[in-house]
């Protein structure tokens, strides 16, 4: 992984346009190939990104460029949608690399992991017609818990958790920005699962077209037994 701190401007080009003015920010090139733009703010959520697989091409700085500060530019283009990102250096302040080897990857509490496993077996609880594609679906920035399809033949990715927070919605978010961009994938849909989820956290995920859906995990166990129960 090579970490740059610099005062650059960014541009990106592709299905949507976007520029980030001149300011200080934190540049990450991960060994996947992935570079990812981060402020000092927005927590762990990058301002802009190109998804691997991509090539980096460092280019010197033409005349025009020259005079209004650039020391050097940075052509992220994406291999498959053609997307390109163009980072305009004008000072680096900080350049190093790492080589932080193979992560295990996260490892889910054993509640989440079993639910996960429950729902990919039990697919039709999300709806009539939805498909399991594959757990643990890959992504650049993380697995998505469960990829599926609707009964239209939409993707749809699945998050799930225990206890349903703003915290996992934004990570959903983060994995719906990413996979809409695969033009093999796009349009993705987003299902936000758990046991409980916090009001705060189904508004969000409701003003973000997110669907919101509560597992019974008993019930997936088998464990419920509606002939005992009073209600």
């Amino acid at each position: 992984m090579r970490i740059v701190v610099a005062r650059c401007s960014v541009d990106y080009a592709g299905r949507l346009s976007a520029h980030l003015p001149l300011a200080t920010r934190l540049l990450i090139i991960k060994a996947d190939g992935s570079v990812l733009v981060h402020s000092d703010s927005l927590s762990y959520k990058p301002l802009n990104w190109m998804s691997p697989p991509c090539s980096l091409t460092v280019l010197d700085p033409d005349e025009l460029q020259l005079e209004v500060g650039v020391i050097e530019t940075w052509r992220v283009a994406q291999a498959k949608t053609g997307d390109l990102l163009v980072v305009s250096i004008h000072e680096i302040m900080h350049d190093s690399a790492h080589d932080l080897g193979i992560d295990p990857g996260l490892q889910k509490d054993g509640v989440e992991a079993h639910l996960q496993k429950l729902l990919a077996e039990q697919i039709d609880l999300l709806g009539d017609g939805y498909r399991l594609v594959r757990r643990e679906y890959m992504t650049a920035i993380g697995p998505v818990d469960i990829l599926a399809t609707d009964d239209t033949g939409r993707s749809v990715a699945v998050e799930i958790k225990r206890r349903g927070d703003i915290d996992g919605v934004e990570q959903l978010t983060r994995y719906l920005e990413l996979m809409n961009r695969d033009p093999h994938l796009a349009p993705v849909d987003g299902v936000f699962a758990a046991q409980e989820i916090k009001p705060q956290a189904r508004t969000l995920a409701l003003d973000r077209g997110i669907r919101c859906v509560t597992l019974d995990y008993d019930e997936m166990r088998g464990l419920d037994d509606g002939h005992s129960r009073l209600f």
